[in-house]
């Protein structure tokens, strides 16, 4: 969720797609979306042991946002800009499976992780972590404010909280998309009333999710205290804010809107380095680079690893989230967004 990136040039980039014979790699291409961190981060110094062990190196290439890099991945399927895709997710697996952009993979490690998130994978990705898209909210704001949160979705369209809210264009971004499948999952056919109503009470919608948290969110200096982000989001304000050790967060969440999020990684069909990138899959899901994913990614990882006491103590997991099954938002998406779309204008 960190707006950090290593960018990378043509030059690396077709050094990392174009390797020769497949017992002569030296190079990968990992493609992820433009939240995954930078050099000088743990999951990188990680990758840099995925080196040492294999000699081979992992370059890091920036497609965009979740829905931008999927979008590229179809585009170019057979053709990869890269070898491995890290952070595809099950609300947009079901586009890149139909267009065949994936080579069927799943780690063996995934034998040991919960057969409902590697069931997901439908045998073609492995899990790599997972968490939940909500509604977060600025507790300094509302308190300064004399208003309460919202507790529930049905209350964001309360007139109380008109132009509060900021969501994320669900044809450009993951978590926009979430939050669209929630309302669907929770209200049926009355979604999109609901929509209208959302737009009605003066709703912002952004890109993607860094232009909603890093800038319309009061916490970053915008002007709307309510956002959608991630049930993880909480640990990220309280390491990074004022007070490390503060027994609260800054942001609260409101559970009752939240969407479970599972991310997968996946050889990409057409790699001239189908074992070395197997080998990455691999490696993304054994405990040396797990570890890392909670305090750099703010999610939770699939493998059995130790979580940080901040991550413990202030990310929220609901219980029971409501879900679509992969068929039914294959069949809906397309008319969904463009439904949605229609809406919000």
């Amino acid at each position: 969720m960190n707006n950090r990136f290593l960018a990378l040039s043509l030059g690396i980039l077709l050094a990392g797609t174009t390797t020769g014979c497949s017992n002569n790699v030296d190079e990968l291409t990992l493609v992820t979306y433009s939240s995954f961190p930078a050099a000088d981060t743990d999951l990188n110094d990680a990758l840099s042991e995925f080196t040492e062990d294999t000699g081979i190196t992992v370059n890091i290439l920036n497609a965009g946002d979740t829905g931008t890099m999927v979008t590229k991945a179809v585009l170019a399927s057979g053709n990869p800009e890269g070898d491995v895709m890290w952070g595809i997710d099950n609300t947009l697996l079901s586009r890149a499976t139909a267009a065949d952009v994936f080579e069927p993979y799943v780690a063996d490690a995934a034998s040991t992780f919960d057969a409902q998130l590697v069931g997901l994978g439908n045998g073609i990705v492995t899990p790599v972590d997972f968490g939940d898209v909500c509604v977060n909210y600025d507790r300094s704001w509302f308190a300064d404010n004399g208003l309460e949160p919202p507790t529930s979705l049905d209350e964001l369209t309360d007139p109380a909280y008109k132009g509060l809210l900021a969501v994320q264009h669900p044809g450009t971004s993951s978590p926009g998309l979430a939050f669209l499948l929630s309302t669907i999952a929770r209200l049926g056919d009355g979604w999109a009333s609901y929509w209208q109503e959302l737009v009605d009470n003066d709703l912002l919608v952004t890109n993607d999710w860094e232009e909603a948290y890093y800038g319309a969110f009061t916490r970053a200096g915008g002007d709307r205290p309510l956002v959608v982000s991630y049930g993880s989001s909480p640990p990220f304000e309280v390491l990074y804010g004022d007070d490390p050790s503060a027994s609260v967060a800054p942001t609260g969440v409101i559970e009752d809107t939240c969407y479970r999020q599972v991310e997968f990684a996946g050889v990409l069909r057409g790699t001239k380095a189908s074992d070395e990138a197997r080998q990455l899959v691999d490696f993304l899901v054994s405990s040396t680079f797990q570890q890392h994913i909670p305090l750099n990614l703010y999610v939770f990882p699939v493998a059995d690893v130790e979580l940080d006491q901040v991550f413990v103590d202030h990310a929220v997991i609901p219980e029971t989230p409501p879900a679509l099954t992969p068929t039914e938002i294959d069949t809906g998406r397309a008319e969904w967004v463009e439904q949605w779309i229609d809406i919000t204008g």
